[in-house]
């Protein structure tokens, strides 16, 4: 019988938010692997675990997985975390989790802490739904180039960190407009926690009033964007194609149920253009 393989979510900041399961499953289980067995060491003797550790991190979760794998066929718990958080959000250990499915091996999340159900519950932006982005890219180029997917109507989450927060703010200010509303959460249930809530344009400002509110983790809510309306096909190309077999007329009807547009005006159109196949 092959072991279970616990996707634990560990605590974002603040130790007490550990739940009574995940410090349960952690200290039954046979091994530990972590984003970083340094970090993960201060929750583990916070709550007296002494289950050994391994690292999995970005660089070596390939070669690692292939070794837990084994130790799942054989028989052994072993429980995945990342440094804070749920593992395999915006942290490593997505890989793993892929491995063990394929290794015919029981996958089962522990859930608990979430930076990003965190601040979107503080934000008060309501909303049946968001969007995740996780964090942008880090060059300039390609995060203002990622920006255009975000403009949608609902609320987007995202992750920054703590050099490249002016710049990000910044940016988004500029695609997004100075008015649109964003939260920004900081160190989240740790000590200097802040969740503030202003718009785009007055970001950087508040960020730059006080030197400490440039450090930590960030997370960042945007308001919900602007509905957009689907946009049809182009109605003159639609009614070119229906001239080469239909009359004006004809055309012209058949283009309004198509794109909705006016069939007067599309008629017209039709006649002045001349190319219909009967004429």
């Amino acid at each position: 019988m092959t072991g279970t393989l616990f996707v634990v979510a560990t605590p974002i900041g603040n130790l007490s938010d550990a739940t009574s399961r995940s410090v349960e499953v952690l200290r039954s289980a046979d091994l530990i692997a972590c984003e970083d067995t340094r970090t993960t060491r201060t929750l583990l003797a916070h709550y007296g675990i002494t289950t050994r550790s391994v690292a999995l991190h970005e660089h070596n979760e390939r070669e690692t997985s292939d070794k837990l794998i084994k130790a799942l066929r054989e028989g052994k718990n072993v429980a995945l975390v990342s440094d804070a958080g749920t593992p395999a959000v915006s942290d490593p250990g997505a890989w793993f989790v892929s491995e063990a499915h394929k290794a015919g091996i029981r996958v089962s999340p522990v859930p608990g802490a979430s930076a990003a159900a965190a601040a979107f519950s503080a934000a008060g932006f309501p909303s049946a739904e968001f969007l995740f982005a996780g964090f942008l890219p880090a060059q300039g180029a390609p995060r203002r180039k990622a920006l255009e997917a975000l403009e949608v109507p609902w609320p987007v989450v995202l992750y920054e960190a703590p050099h490249r927060i002016d710049e990000t703010l910044q940016d988004l200010a500029a695609r997004l407009g100075p008015e649109r509303e964003v939260v920004i959460a900081r160190e989240l249930t740790k000590k200097f926690e802040e969740v503030a809530r202003m718009r785009l344009g007055a970001a950087r400002e508040w960020l730059q009033e006080r030197r400490e509110r440039q450090q930590g983790e960030f997370v960042l809510v945007l308001a919900a964007g602007a509905v957009r309306k689907a946009e049809g096909p182009d109605a003159d190309r639609v009614l070119e194609v229906l001239l080469e077999a239909l009359a004006p007329s004809e055309a012209a009807k058949l283009a309004a149920r198509i794109t909705g547009q006016p069939k007067n005006a599309l008629y017209r159109k039709a006649l002045s253009l001349g190319k219909w196949a009967g004429k």
